[in-house]
C-alpha cells in the first residue's frame, strides 16, 4: 500500500494543512490500496494559484520547447506503463485488457 504524506503543489512536495486522511480504494476488492493526505481551503487555493501562473508561462514558451517537454513525459509514462496501468485498473476498477 502507498501513503503519502504531502501533497505536490508548484512543483514541490509539501505539507498539507489538512490534518487527515483519504483512502484510495481499490474497486474490485474495496481493500484500501493507498492514503493520501487531506488538503483543506488553504492547500486548494495555493494549488489553484500555482496552476494559474504555470499555465502563463507555459503559453509563453514557444511550441518547440513545449513539444519537447511532452516528448520526455511520454517516455516516462511508456517506461511505467505497467506500474500505471496496475494503479488505474485497480483504482477504477477497469481490466487492464478486455
Amino acid at each position: 500500500m502507498q501513503q503519502r504524506d504531502k501533497l505536490f503543489i508548484n512543483g514541490s512536495w509539501v505539507t498539507p494543512h489538512g490534518t487527515g486522511f483519504i483512502d484510495v480504494i481499490h474497486s474490485a476488492t474495496e481493500d484500501v490500496m493507498g492514503k493520501i493526505p487531506e488538503g483543506d481551503a488553504r492547500d486548494a487555493e495555493n494549488a489553484i494559484a500555482a496552476a494559474r501562473a504555470a499555465f502563463d508561462a507555459w503559453s509563453a514558451t514557444p511550441p518547440s520547447v513545449r513539444a519537447d517537454y511532452i516528448r520526455k513525459i511520454a517516455e516516462g509514462l511508456k517506461a511505467r506503463s505497467e506500474e500505471l496501468a496496475q494503479m488505474i485498473a485497480g483504482e477504477v476498477g477497469m481490466p487492464i485488457k478486455l
